[in-house]
C-alpha cells in the first residue's frame, strides 16, 4: 500500500470519506474567518459607538467633501444638530469639534497635558522650518526652551521698548493726517505699523514713507496668504500617504512664501556680526542680539539653533502682525457702525488725555471703556476662531466620549463667545458687558478665551494687548472717521487660521486735535 493508503487505514478514514472531510474543514475555516471578521467589525462598531456623534460621511472621503470654506460658522451649524461635541471623518483622520465652555475646559485644562501638542499641518510645517517654532514644536524640553525665550517679552521688556511703539504710532498719525479728506485703508496701514514695531524690536529695521507703504502691502499679502494656506483643508493632512505628492500644491506655495521671509532673515542675521565687529551696534538691545547671544551661550542639552531663531522670527512676523492689525480693523469697523460707542470712547479719551495732548501708553489703564471695546471686539471676532488644532498624545475621554490618540481637535472659541446661552444678545457689539472687570485674557474662564488657554496659550498676549490699546486710542483720539460717499459698512468675516475682514475697511480721517503740531 502507498503511504497515503497506510495513513488513511491507520486513521480509519477511507478514500471515499476524504472529500467530505476536506469540505467540512473548509467550511469550518470559512466559519472561523467569518466569525473573526464579524468580531473585528463589531469591535470597530463598538469603538465607533464610543466616539462623539456626527454627520454620515461617504466611503474613502468621509466628511471632507461637505466641508464649508467658512469652517468656524459651518462647525457652529453642525453643533446645533449634533451637540457641543461631534465627530467628522476627515479622510484617514478623525476630527473632533468642541464648542461649549465645559468641554473646552476638559480639553484645555483637565486634560491639558494630553492635549498639549498641536496637530501640525503640512502648511504649518513648511512655514516654520519643519515645525521648529513655538506654535508647532511638540510639548517637551525643546518647547519649554522656546517658551522661556519668548518670556523675555514681559511687561518690563515691553516698557523698555515703548519708544519704538510710540515712534511707529506717531508715524501712522502723520500718514493719516497727510491724507485728511481722502479714503485710507485702515487695516493695511495698521499692519504696516505693527510690522514696523515688531521688526524694529527684532533687528532695528523699519520701512517708512511711500516705499514703506508699498512694502507693507506686499508683506501683508504674503502673511495673509500664509495664514490662509494654514487654514485651508489639505489632502496631505488627511491622507498622510499622499503627502509626498502635495496634490493641492499647498506645501509648494507655502515653501515659496516662507523663502521670501527667510531671505530677509538671512540678510539681517548675516549683517549683525559685521555691525557688531565694527562697533556700530554695541548698545543695541534688539531681539536678534539677545537670541544670537543666547544661541552661543545656551543650554547644551536643549540648544537654541539658528533654525529655532528664524522660526521664532516667523512666529513674530506672521503671528504678531495680522492678528493685531485684523483686530484693530474689526474694532474700528464696529465702532464706526455704532455712533454711541464712538461718542463714549472719544469722551473718555478727552476726559483722560484732553484735546490739547496726545495719547501715551501711560493713559491706557485709565481708559476702561476703551479696554471694554477691545475685549468686545475679541469676543465677536476671535483672532484664531478654532484656536490652533490640538492632537491628543493618548486616547482619553471628553464629555463621556472616546477621543482617539492622533485625532485633530478643534475648539470653536468663535462659537462659544457667541453662544446665546452664555451671552445676552451675543451678535450685538456692546462693550458695556466688559465694564465689570470680570473678564481677562488669562484663559481661566472658558466662556471667554480669545487667546486660548493652558500650556499652549498665546505667547504674545502682553505685546498684542499693548499694541492694540495704544493704536486704537490714538486713532480715535486724533481723528473722526467716516465712510466714503455712497459706501456701506460691511462686517463680514473671512475664515482662515486667522480671522480677517472680508472687505477691507476704507475710511476718511478728519483731525480732532486743536494743535496741528500734534500731528507731526
Amino acid at each position: 500500500m502507498t503511504l497515503i493508503s497506510d495513513f488513511l487505514h491507520a486513521t480509519l478514514i477511507t478514500a471515499n470519506e476524504l472529500p467530505r472531510i476536506l469540505l467540512t474543514l473548509l467550511l469550518l475555516l470559512l466559519a472561523l474567518f467569518t466569525l473573526s471578521c464579524n468580531y473585528a467589525w463589531m469591535k470597530k462598531r463598538t469603538s465607533l459607538s464610543l466616539l462623539p456623534p456626527g454627520p454620515r460621511g461617504v466611503p474613502l472621503f468621509g466628511n471632507l467633501l461637505s466641508l464649508d470654506s467658512e469652517l468656524h460658522s459651518y462647525f457652529t451649524s453642525l453643533a446645533q444638530i449634533y451637540g457641543p461635541i461631534f465627530r467628522l471623518q476627515l479622510g484617514n483622520k478623525i476630527g473632533i469639534v468642541v464648542s461649549s465652555p465645559s468641554l473646552a475646559c476638559q480639553v484645555l485644562k483637565d486634560h491639558d497635558l494630553t492635549f498639549a501638542n498641536h496637530d501640525v499641518s503640512a502648511a504649518g510645517r513648511a512655514a516654520s522650518y519643519g515645525g521648529s517654532d513655538i506654535v508647532w514644536t511638540p510639548y517637551g524640553p525643546e518647547w519649554r526652551m522656546l517658551r522661556k525665550v519668548f518670556k523675555m517679552l514681559n511687561n518690563t521688556t515691553l516698557d523698555s521698548v515703548y519708544m519704538i511703539r510710540r515712534k511707529q504710532v506717531r508715524e501712522t498719525v502723520r500718514y493719516f493726517y497727510n491724507r485728511v479728506g481722502s479714503p485710507v485703508n485702515i487695516g493695511e496701514q495698521m499692519f504696516l505699523t505693527v510690522m514696523n514695531v515688531i521688526t524694529n524690536m527684532m533687528w532695528g529695521e523699519t520701512v517708512e514713507g511711500e516705499e514703506g507703504a508699498s512694502l507693507g502691502a506686499d508683506f501683508r499679502e504674503v502673511v495673509s496668504l500664509m495664514t490662509e494656506l494654514m487654514g485651508k483643508p489639505n489632502i496631505s493632512d488627511f491622507y498622510p500617504g499622499l503627502a509626498r505628492f502635495d496634490l493641492q500644491g499647498i506645501k509648494r506655495q507655502m515653501d515659496g512664501l516662507a523663502k521670501r521671509f527667510d531671505r530677509i532673515f538671512d540678510v539681517m542675521i548675516n549683517q549683525r556680526p559685521k555691525i557688531d565687529k565694527e562697533g556700530g551696534n554695541k548698545e543695541s538691545k534688539d531681539f536678534l542680539q539677545f537670541l544670537l547671544k543666547l544661541k552661543d551661550e545656551g543650554d547644551s542639552k536643549t540648544p537654541l539653533t539658528m533654525i529655532h531663531l528664524k522660526a521664532l522670527f516667523m512666529d513674530m512676523v506672521v503671528g504678531g502682525t495680522e492678528t493685531s492689525s485684523n483686530t484693530l480693523e474689526f474694532a474700528m469697523a464696529e465702532i464706526m457702525n455704532k455712533p454711541e460707542v464712538t461718542r463714549k470712547t472719544q469722551q473718555e479719551l478727552e476726559a483722560v488725555v484732553g484735546k490739547d495732548n496726545i495719547v501715551e501708553e501711560s493713559h491706557i489703564h485709565k481708559l476702561p471703556y476703551l479696554q471694554a471695546v477691545i475685549k468686545e471686539t475679541l469676543r465677536l471676532h476671535a483672532p484664531v476662531p478654532l484656536l490652533v488644532p490640538r492632537c491628543p498624545s493618548e486616547t482619553c475621554t471628553v464629555g463621556g466620549y472616546t477621543i482617539p490618540n492622533g485625532s485633530r481637535i478643534f475648539v470653536n472659541v468663535w462659537a462659544i463667545q457667541r453662544d446665546p446661552s452664555i451671552w445676552e444678545n451675543p451678535l450685538t457689539f456692546d462693550p458695556k458687558r466688559f465694564l465689570d472687570g470680570k473678564w481677562d485674557y488669562s484663559g481661566s474662564d472658558f466662556s471667554y478665551f480669545p487667546f486660548g488657554s493652558g500650556r499652549r496659550i498665546c505667547a504674545g498676549i502682553a505685546m498684542a494687548e499693548r499694541m492694540m490699546m495704544y493704536s486704537l486710542a490714538t486713532l480715535l483720539h486724533s481723528f473722526d472717521w467716516k465712510l466714503p460717499q455712497g459706501e456701506k459698512l460691511d462686517l463680514t468675516e473671512k475664515f482662515g487660521i486667522v480671522l480677517k475682514k472680508k472687505i477691507p475697511l476704507v475710511a476718511i480721517p478728519t483731525p480732532r486735535l486743536y494743535d496741528p503740531s500734534m500731528y507731526e
